[in-house]
């Protein structure tokens, strides 16, 4: 027994030993490899918009020589409270959230929080939890430019359609409300329709054809995303009126751009999915390099036409 008993205590000592340098190296994952790692929690990667997104992130990432942890939850708010669970195991200096849904990604924000790793928003915004900075556009900024070009394309009156996104984020509230207000500023412009396509140009062909069928005469469609104002466009080419009525949308990704080239859609708000990314992954080397950021880091907007659209920098 006294035998067995001391074979133990070794045992012991030896298994705190082996511990001693693992627990060490627990406190982040740049420790062990002496690399910056940064969690990116995508929404969706099947859209344009988010591709470009994690690609400028990619990008900057590679010139600072930062390892990036990227995640998909398809849009599902389930699985990117999961997907970010598991992100926090993997313990990055800081984790950049792009929300499904601005209320319920608190509690993945909340658990970053317990685990001391910094986080930051992009695009979207969180509505609770403790976020570093949020990096995106002035979305209600967004809308106010889109409704101030289809004003004055209008030159004040006519019928429109507005698709709006994802209503459960600040994003799609935001440039609904800055469209919204323009509107107000134009009694002799009706919004004959404004309903939710949630970004999707699947979602937007099948709204886009069921508002057609119930008003006959359309002078100009708002969407929130470029993705919809694509499948609007398909609603009304397949309708016999591509063209013929004005298109705005807004994000100024490629197949937007060539639309807008051929004369199908007409002008959209340039907010360029790529620099997000880019500025997000250089947020987050500032913020683990201990250096104060911006509560909110806004970047420039512009309206982009057939004028300019091959002027327009989208990506380097």
């Amino acid at each position: 027994m006294k035998k067995a008993g001391k074979t133990l205590m070794v045992a012991l000592l030896m298994v705190s030993l082996m511990a001693a340098p693992m627990l060490g190296c627990s406190k982040s994952a740049s420790d062990a490899d002496g690399k910056l790692t940064i969690g990116l929690a995508m929404n969706t990667l099947n859209n344009p918009f988010f591709v470009a997104v994690k690609e400028g992130a990619q990008a900057r990432a590679k010139e600072i020589g930062a390892k990036l942890i990227i995640t998909d939850a398809q849009n599902n708010v389930g699985t990117q409270l999961n997907n970010i669970e598991s992100m926090i195991q993997q313990k990055p200096d800081v984790i950049i959230i792009d929300p499904a849904d601005s209320d319920a990604i608190v509690p993945a924000v909340e658990s970053a929080n317990a685990a001391n790793i910094p986080v930051l928003t992009i695009d979207r915004k969180a509505n609770g939890g403790k976020v570093a900075a949020h990096v995106g556009y002035d979305a209600v900024d967004a809308g106010r430019m889109a409704g101030d070009w289809l004003a004055k394309e209008l030159k004040g009156k006519g019928n429109v359609v507005e698709l709006t996104g994802i209503m459960g984020t600040d994003v799609a509230q935001d440039r609904h409300k800055g469209f919204t207000d323009v509107m107000k500023e134009h009694p002799g412009i009706k919004v004959v329709s404004s309903q939710t396509a949630n970004f999707d140009r699947g979602e937007a062909l099948n709204v886009m054809e069921n508002i057609l069928q119930a008003h006959k005469k359309i002078d100009g469609v708002y969407a929130a995303n470029d993705e919809m104002a694509i499948g609007a466009v398909k609603a009304l080419e397949d309708a016999g009126m591509a063209g013929k009525v004005k298109v705005v949308g807004t994000d100024d990704i490629d197949p937007m751009k060539e639309l807008i080239k051929s004369g199908k859609a007409h002008a959209t708000v340039a907010n360029p999915p790529f620099f997000l990314g880019k500025d997000a992954v250089n947020a987050a080397k500032n913020l683990a390099a201990g250096k104060k950021l911006q509560k909110e880091v806004i970047l420039k907007a512009q309206t982009v036409t057939k004028k300019n659209v091959d002027k327009v920098k989208t990506k380097d």
